[in-house]
């Protein structure tokens, strides 16, 4: 965890704007172009380091990226989010969930307004203009008219999905940062139409490698589950999705793994065991462990070392050292160390 978030802090993947780059190339040595999501799980991100470490840069840094999503990205005439500001062509319904998170977790931390305030309004926009007629949300709008892309049933990203659930925990959260019950509603809905549409995900895709995508965003579906957890309907979800998870994981892991799958898959199974969903499996865990530790990568260049690949095919690796992967990988190898050790510091936090 130190060495991820050094890499974090020295890496140059945060620019001095406060705005994090969506990943680094290491063919070609350069950062990819700042994101609003990235820079939204980064803000979480920084927060945990803080909770955990006590370490003040953390905090600065959750600051400067909530600042960055409040002052330079969000839209306030038009209450827009985009999913990138060079050009704001686009937004994202799953994007917004994860910078109304971000700036939560910051608010949480700094008691600074400002956060909480953009991240109501983002809230309120959510429900209003990503709205279907079907009663789900459309996945994407373009910008400035936020007109519904059209849905491409090849694209998991690209069509409404159980995965959004994820997403709509940003209302859970602003449900108990400001007691606003108009919260509770769009988080429940999203919630029914995901218990109802799970079953069909995976595999989902004739591809294998697809498949390992789409296990990312199922495990975003069953972190999305986790505020109702004490359901049983929720909680047998859970259950069968780890199983489910795994399978997929273990059995495409040879031609294809990805870092954040293994890091989300780690995490269900703690937060699952810590709510009295399903006991801990410690030998899956620990296998799970050992291998995203893989992805970590060695040798003192600041611009990768620390951070976590984002992938592996055949034996090799991609060239994306990615926040996202290091974020989720630093808190489940966190949690694991924890659990072994019989600590619990930051399970207040759920999954950033």
């Amino acid at each position: 965890m130190s060495r991820a978030g050094e890499w974090f802090l020295r890496s140059g993947i945060q620019q001095p704007n406060g705005g994090v780059a969506r990943y680094y190339r290491t063919d070609l040595e350069r950062n990819h172009p700042v994101s609003t999501e990235i820079t939204g799980y980064a803000a979480s991100t920084f927060v945990y380091l803080h909770t955990v470490t006590g370490d003040a840069r953390y905090l600065d840094r959750a600051v400067a990226a909530a600042r960055f999503l409040t002052r330079t990205a969000w839209d306030s005439a038009s209450r827009t989010m985009p999913f990138e500001i060079d050009p704001p062509a686009l937004s994202y319904f799953f994007d917004c969930g994860i910078v109304v998170r971000g700036l939560v977790s910051t608010w949480r931390a700094t008691a600074d307004g400002e956060f909480l305030d953009v991240a109501a309004a983002l809230g309120k926009s959510m429900v209003r203009d990503f709205a279907s007629a079907d009663g789900s949300f459309h996945p994407v709008l373009s910008l400035p008219g936020k007109r519904p892309l059209e849905r491409d049933a090849g694209r998991w990203a690209r069509c409404p999905g159980c995965y959004q659930l994820k997403a709509a925990m940003a209302w859970w959260d602003l449900l108990n940062a400001t007691a606003a019950e108009q919260f509770r509603e769009p988080y429940e809905r999203v919630l029914e139409y995901s218990l109802g549409v799970c079953g069909g995900f995976l595999p989902g895709h004739p591809e294998r490698p697809k498949v390992m995508d789409r296990l990312h965003a199922f495990l975003y579906f069953l972190e999305g589950l986790l505020p109702s957890a004490h359901e049983p309907r929720c909680a047998a979800a859970i259950r069968d999705g780890i199983a489910r998870a795994a399978h997929h994981l273990r059995e495409i892991a040879p031609e294809f793994e990805r870092s954040d799958v293994y890091a989300q898959l780690l995490r269900m199974r703690l937060y699952a065991d810590r709510a009295g969903v399903m006991p801990l499996d410690r030998a899956a865990a620990q296998f799970e462990a050992e291998r995203l530790a893989e992805f970590q990568v060695a040798g003192s260049d600041p611009s990768t070392g620390g951070g976590f690949y984002f992938g592996r095919k055949a034996g090799g690796w991609l060239p994306h050292v990615n926040p996202v992967s290091s974020g989720f990988a630093l808190q489940a190898l966190e949690l694991w160390d924890e659990c072994r050790n019989g600590e619990a510091r930051a399970w207040q936090h759920l999954p950033i």
